[in-house]
């Protein structure tokens, strides 16, 4: 009996991942697209967001880096920005902006000529044509050559899952660095984090991930965890020079001024505390730029489960579980049902419950999607093995045997 148990067991995970694999591979080619619009509004919600969003406690305000909101200046006026900033000696400038074609001659100017001056410059710029196929991306693009002659150069793109504005777009993730035409690229935030402790840098490239989780701190502009100044306060020199001497700053766009709700540039993240059905984006660019850079700095760090711990974590948990179904199917069949799918209900809130944990005191994200998947088909699968795929089986031996003559 427990050769038998142990062998219905193994044949029943192999069915259930068989079905696993049936349902991707329709979703491949587009048969469940009816239920594209709750499979796109559950993508963007992950259970460990609970854990930025209700329960971590607020951190201490990052001291390393500094936000200057550029609103809707014109180009002379981001020069004078910058000019009024580099005088109080800041160890390095980032400008998460683009300057991508010629406007006022006299603007332009003034800006070149403050970025030129203006000590340890990196500017923002974009990657093209990447793809997993290829291992890299094509090129790197952004703004003139006029502008970032003999400037540091870092790509700004972040991860995420839209297509446009108007649709979700959660940022979690970045890439640290891509290959580029054979050689090696950074993020625009790896680049400045560079300038304040490379070995921490070098820390995070160890790692060799090909995408970092990010471990969000908090937001910018008022009352938020990164000193910010609005275009005003640039202007009229309202700030402790201490606060930038040494220090990060990163110019970007943060609205017109920090009372505006614009849109532009701006993301979902796990902070939002409208974590599942959210309305409006929480964060500008040039924030998470700066939750990035206070990663590397204070080493914070978050390991993720490979895909291959994954799936062996999946293919057991299945087993254990088809294990223990099938002892209630043989032993207490009228109970089967009900038990089943009490015992899968309990499971999954055991496993996220674990998840959160984890992640939360152990900065450690669990990546058990294809294990919770299979714990919810265990249950319903098994049957259809039992009474279908079985009986099938014995159906076609007994017609080969007398086919055959055996």
């Amino acid at each position: 009996m427990k050769g038998k148990l142990f062998w219905d067991s193994f044949l029943g995970t192999v069915f259930i991942f068989f079905l696993i694999g049936v349902v991707f591979r329709f979703s491949a080619f587009g048969i469940f697209n009816a239920f594209d619009p709750i499979g796109e509004a559950m993508s963007d919600i992950e259970i460990t967001d609970i854990v930025f969003s209700r329960l971590r406690e607020t951190p201490p305000a990052d001291t390393n880096v500094v936000l200057v909101n550029i609103g809707t200046l014109p180009r002379a006026g981001i020069a004078e920005e910058i000019n009024i900033i580099s005088k109080y000696d800041p160890k390095v400038i980032g400008l998460d902006c683009f300057f991508e074609d010629f406007k006022d001659p006299f603007g332009d100017s003034l800006l070149k000529a403050a970025i030129q001056n203006a000590g340890p410059v990196v500017m923002a710029s974009r990657l093209h044509g990447c793809s997993e196929a290829k291992g890299g991306c094509d090129s790197l693009g952004g703004s003139l050559p006029y502008f970032t002659e003999g400037i540091d150069l870092g790509y700004a793109n972040l991860i995420s899952t839209a297509t446009s504005q108007e649709k979700f777009k959660t940022n979690r993730t970045f890439a640290a660095k891509v290959r580029l035409k054979g050689e090696r690229a950074e993020a625009f935030a790896v680049k400045l984090a560079r300038y304040a402790n490379s070995l921490h840098v070098q820390l995070l490239l160890n790692r060799k991930y090909p995408y970092e989780v990010v471990n969000f701190r908090g937001y910018g502009g008022l009352g938020g965890r990164f000193f910010s100044l609005d275009v005003m306060d640039v202007f009229t020199e309202n700030f402790d020079p201490g606060l930038i001497k040494d220090k990060i700053v990163i110019f970007g766009f943060m609205g017109q001024d920090f009372s505006d709700k614009s849109w532009e540039d701006k993301y979902f993240t796990p902070l939002n505390p409208d974590y599942a059905g959210r309305t409006n984006p929480d964060m500008f660019g040039v924030t998470i730029h700066a939750n990035i850079i206070a990663m590397i700095l204070n080493k914070d760090f978050i390991g993720v489960m490979g895909n291959t711990t994954s799936i062996i974590w999946a293919i057991l948990i299945c087993f254990l579980n088809v294990l223990l179904f099938n002892v209630i199917y043989y032993r207490l069949p009228l109970w089967y049902d009900g038990l089943t799918k009490l015992i899968q209900l309990v499971e999954v809130l055991v496993v996220f419950f674990i998840i959160v944990m984890v992640f939360h005191y152990f900065s450690y994200k669990i990546n058990i999607t294809l294990g919770i998947v299979a714990i919810l088909l265990a249950g319903d699968s098994l049957e259809v093995y039992q009474g279908v795929g079985k009986n099938t089986y014995r159906l076609l031996k007994i017609r080969f045997q007398k086919r055959f003559k055996l």
